[in-house]
């Protein structure tokens, strides 16, 4: 990247994985599937300033609806992301998830986790994501897909971070909710600014969702991030599930606790309609 652009080249994804990425196998019988009744679903391309990259978006087939962004895990747009898409659909939302590693690289062939971070996930820029979901916006708004005056967004794990960070970005926005994103770390060129140092700046409330047996995420962290948006009287609230670990939303990974994971589905729906997303 040179001064905020990229050039064509760097794109290297150019349509989305099929099914589960490699390193994200299923590993359990009773994976969650949505099935497309009623739905609009499928793959689209989103326009950026600098060539385009891929989404997956499902939304009813009737109505202008209210509009959420899905961001990734670390393991990209793969079955479980796009399951997620459907499953807002079905409450009745236009969502949309953009491949945000499309310039670094193509995570759903690699199955080892280091591999993923080093080699790509490390290498994509705040300034990128932030750029893509604003196009992700923009497409929705100018395709007549969705209502981006009541639009929200929702992540996981990588993505979850991402949440707190557009939900201080983004005007636009009504509503977050982050699961299990990391709230601390240490800053780099790329990666300036972690959630914990936009608590005073968020714009809109976030709904925090986090795992109390997270071993990425301690209740330290957590209880800083809390105090945080106390000190900055901002709205927002996290939820820590006290035997859950990271994850536990995944359904497809043994990660997943069927209690928790339900809780805060329902969480999400509530704090949307709360702030106007219905």
């Amino acid at each position: 990247m040179q001064g905020g652009h990229y050039t064509r080249r760097q794109f290297v994804v150019s349509t989305l994985a099929s099914g589960f990425a490699l390193a994200a196998r299923p590993a359990r019988a009773e994976t969650i599937t949505t099935d497309t009744r009623g739905l609009d679903a499928g793959e689209v391309t989103i326009p950026t300033s600098d060539g385009s990259i891929p989404a997956y978006r499902a939304k009813p087939r009737s109505g202008t609806r209210p509009a959420v962004l899905v961001v990734q895990e670390i393991f990209g747009v793969h079955e479980h992301i796009k399951d997620v898409c459907r499953r807002l659909a079905k409450l009745g939302y236009v969502a949309v998830a953009p491949e945000l590693y499309a310039r670094q690289g193509d995570v759903s062939k690699m199955a080892d986790i280091q591999e993923i971070v080093s080699q790509v996930v490390s290498k994509v820029p705040d300034e990128q994501v932030m750029s893509d979901l604003d196009a992700t916006v923009a497409w929705i708004d100018k395709s007549g897909e969705g209502d981006t005056t009541r639009l929200a967004i929702t992540g996981f794990c990588w993505g979850g971070r991402i949440v707190w960070l557009y939900a201080a970005h983004s005007p636009k926005l009504k509503a977050g909710v982050a699961w299990y994103g990391r709230l601390e770390g240490t800053p780099d060129p790329l990666h300036p600014k972690n959630p914990i140092d936009v608590a005073a700046s968020l714009r809109v409330p976030v709904l925090g969702l986090y795992g109390g047996a997270d071993q990425g995420i301690p209740p330290d962290s957590i209880e800083r991030m809390r105090k945080a948006l106390a000190a900055a009287h901002k709205p927002s609230e996290i939820v820590v599930y006290p035997d859950a670990p990271h994850g536990f939303h995944a359904d497809y990974r043994p990660s997943y606790r069927p209690q928790a994971a339900s809780d805060g589905w329902k969480r999400l729906q509530l704090w949307f309609k709360k702030h106007g997303l219905a």
